[in-house]
Parts: structure tokens; sequence; C-alpha cells
């Protein structure tokens, strides 16, 4: 497939994108435990006002969003030329002014704050991962710097990317801990703008599905890299270690090697993704279900990976990468349009007869999208 490494042209206006679903916290707003609904409240109405912030946003090309991202962090000294990450950590001290105070940048040493290092070393790995295994300079694939906030406003339950940063919040402590504790999370939402910048799939219906979806396959595989994981040794969870002490049965938000499993908890409520066409969930809600229909792309990409065995962004994660970056995706792609770019994918880097061949095409059927 040919790569193009420049952004497209005029994409669609940048949207907000979160780690916790919408069904989740709109559960918890209506808990019988006053705390529970007030930080589950307080999350949604944060969310509310952010994805309204990003719809009135006007449509810039990405060449400008990277210039702007570029400006924002003029301070930090940041040079994109160079191959190595440009972070910068702020502080938003518990309020929801964005980006807040800067408090670590590029090379400082670490701060007596473990959010900030936390922050500071999963943009790094999630860096890692795209320049060192694919060859990409940053999310945009031109070097553009990384800032993240920590500490946004109070008891706040989330972990988002705006189009431009990433931010998170310290969880209220009982039903979520500080959500730069697992980085898987901060590979997912910094390969929303991988995403932003390449295929630009549309967030809605299941090109919003895939979208979600490539965030947690690329959130995995930059903790499987970081640990130095086989895809045989990976527990292809997505947010493990971030609920909290209020939460009994539950272990992440996702699991890709059993949606559906993550949780089942008086509390958080059962965990409703599909890993078949069969269960495929039609809903009006969090833009068509892209939190929820994302387990069966994300259940064939499991499938890939664990039937080639071995490190799965060598094969795997190439193809998902090749086929992102190729430039034949639509925005409104469907799960058959992908399944069936992968498929294309794989023969054009590892050739007709490849066990990478058959491997898509066993993943696609398991999982009941077709591929012709």
């Amino acid at each position: 497939m040919t790569h193009h490494l420049t952004p497209r042209p005029a994409p669609r206006p940048r949207v907000f994108c979160a780690i916790v679903p919408p069904h989740i916290l709109t559960r918890l707003s209506e808990s019988s435990n006053p705390a529970h609904a007030e930080a589950a409240r307080r999350t949604l109405a944060a969310d509310a006002a952010h994805r309204s912030a990003r719809i009135a946003v006007a449509t810039r090309t990405a060449t400008a969003d990277s210039h702007a991202g570029a400006a924002a962090d003029a301070d930090a000294g940041s040079d994109t030329s160079a191959d190595s990450p440009q972070r910068t950590i702020y502080d938003a001290q518990h309020r929801t002014v964005l980006p807040g105070k800067k408090v670590r940048g590029e090379g400082d040493a670490a701060s007596k704050d473990a959010s900030v290092n936390r922050a500071y070393a999963g943009l790094g790995a999630t860096y890692d991962l795209y320049h060192k295994v694919f060859g990409r300079r940053s999310i945009d694939g031109a070097g553009m710097p990384l800032p993240a906030s920590v500490h946004y406003d109070r008891k706040y339950d989330n972990a988002f990317w705006d189009g431009e940063r990433m931010v998170f919040g310290d969880g209220d402590g009982d039903l979520f801990l500080d959500f730069t504790i697992p980085v898987d999370v901060i590979g997912h939402e910094l390969s929303h703008g991988f995403t932003q910048h390449t295929a630009n799939l549309a967030y809605y219906g299941q090109s919003g599905a895939l979208n979600e979806s490539v965030s947690d396959v690329f959130g995995s595989l930059v903790k499987q890299y970081a640990l130095g994981q086989t895809a045989a040794d990976a527990d292809w969870l997505i947010g493990e270690g971030l609920l909290g002490p209020a939460v009994d049965k539950g272990v992440a938000l996702r699991s890709m090697k059993a949606p559906g499993t993550a949780y089942d908890d008086d509390v958080l409520g059962k965990d409703p993704q599909p890993a078949t066409m069969d269960h495929y969930v039609r809903t009006g809600s969090d833009n068509g279900g892209v939190h929820v229909n994302s387990g069966i792309p994300n259940h064939a990409f499991y499938l890939l990976a664990t039937e080639l065995g071995g490190s799965a962004w060598e094969r795997a994660g190439r193809i998902w990468y090749d086929v992102m970056t190729g430039g034949t995706l639509s925005e409104d792609a469907t799960f058959a349009e992908f399944a069936r770019a992968t498929v294309a994918s794989a023969r054009s880097l590892f050739g007709d007869g490849g066990a990478e061949n058959e491997a898509v095409l066993k993943a696609w059927s398991t999982v009941g999208v077709p591929t012709s």
C-alpha cells in the first residue's frame, strides 16, 4: 500500500474523545451513593462542555493543527525537527482552564508529583512505539509536540484527547484512580491524534467504533512494547489498574481478548461490548455506540495477533498501521471496508501465500465481518 505520512487535507473538526464510556458515567450519575453520583455528574457536565467546544471549532487543515500545537508549547523550546518526543506537562491545579501551569518540559528532572512523572513517561512510551516500530515522528508524522495537563478539575473521572493535548483527571479515589496510572490509557488517547492525522475516521457508527478500536489497539501495543510482552504474554485489557476500591467485580474498562467481560459489577453494571457481529448493538447513544461496538474489531485484532504469535506490533500492528496510513480508507469506513483493507495490506506486506493473510481472513470471519 502507498503510504502518506502527511495528513489528509481539510479534515473534519476535531472531536473530543474520552476513555471512560458515557454509558458507565450515566449509570453512575444515577447511583444511590451521593458521592458516586456527584462525581459522575461533574464528569458528564465537563465532558459535554468539551464536546460542544470541539463542535464549535472551525475545520482547519491538519498542517495548521500541527503548527498551532507547536505554537502552544513554544515556551517549552520544542524542536519539531528532532527525532525525539517533545513533551510538556502542565498542572491544571484542579481547575478546568487549560493547559494550566507548566511543571515539566522535555529533558527536565523528574517532578515530586507522581502524576506528572507518569504522564511524562506515558507520552514517551507512546512516542517510542510510533517512532521506533513504525518510523513515525510523533502522532502526526511531523514531530508534533506532545503536551498534557494533569490534575484536571476535582474528582474528574476521565481522561481525554481534545485534538491538541491529553488531559488527565485524578479520579474520585473510590470508583476510579488517577488516570495517569495505566500507560495504555495514555496510548489510547494519543492514538486518537494518530487517527485524526491519518484516516480521520468519522466519530459515529461503525467508523466511530473503528476510531475507538484503533486507539485500543495502539494503546495496548504501547503497553506491550513498553513491557516487552509477546501477544501471548499480554493481558489485552484497556485500563487495567484504573478501577478503584468501590468496584468489586471488574478488572478494566474493556477486554480485547474477551469483550463483554471487563466488569460485571453492582456499581458499574455489566460490560456491554459484543465480540462478534451476532451481538452488534444498534443504539442512538454514544454516537451510535462507538465505545460498545469497538469490541468487534478489537477482538479481530486480538485473534490475529495471537494467531500470528510473537510481538503483536511486528505483524498484526504493522497491518493496522499500514491501513491507517495507506490513504485507502473512507472517513465513513464500515467494519467490512476496514476488514478488506487489512486483507489487502497483509497481501501487500507479506505476500499472498503468507500466514498473515490467512490469519487476517480467519480473524474477521470469526467475528462475523465479511472480507469480500
